[in-house]
């Protein structure tokens, strides 16, 4: 069976995260990304100079309302899943995925808010261990999917 995964980037700020984002995406294999809100979509230089290419065979779409699209997938039988730190999150070590999927990415400092965390099915988070509260958005994303997809 197919592992369909969609990975939904709602208002990521820097166009360089977005560029990592679909260049990891394309070396596991996502099947599309979903720019939401404010995110960068190409072509942007800035994506350009991190997706080195990358951005020109995924497949993307930029939709405004990020939540609208959420709720399609979902729709669609997609299991939609925030990777955010939250008291209900789990260790993305012990998430056991459900294709189709959609992983949501949220804002570099703000994350993800609560009107678009309502829409998901699992809330799953990466342990920190040093000073930091978080991971750079792209490292995060890049950590979990190929947790996800590689296993």
């Amino acid at each position: 069976m197919e592992k369909l995964v969609y990975v939904v980037a709602h208002n990521i700020r820097s166009a360089y995260n977005i560029g990592a984002i679909f260049r990891t995406a394309d070396a596991v294999g996502v099947d599309k990304i979903i720019l939401g809100g404010y995110s960068p979509a190409p072509p942007h230089s800035g994506i350009a100079k991190t997706a080195l290419g990358a951005e020109k065979w995924v497949l993307f779409e930029k939709k405004i309302q990020t939540w609208r699209a959420i709720k399609k997938l979902k729709s669609q039988g997609f299991q939609i899943v925030a990777l955010e730190q939250s008291p209900k999150s789990i260790n993305y070590q012990k998430f056991k995925p459900k294709f189709p999927l959609a992983l949501i990415l949220g804002n570099e400092v703000k994350g993800l808010s609560r009107s678009i965390i309502q829409h998901c099915d699992q809330i799953i988070e990466i342990p920190m261990v040093g000073r930091k509260e978080s991971l750079n958005v792209s490292v995060a994303f890049g950590i979990a999917i190929y947790r996800i997809l590689i296993r």
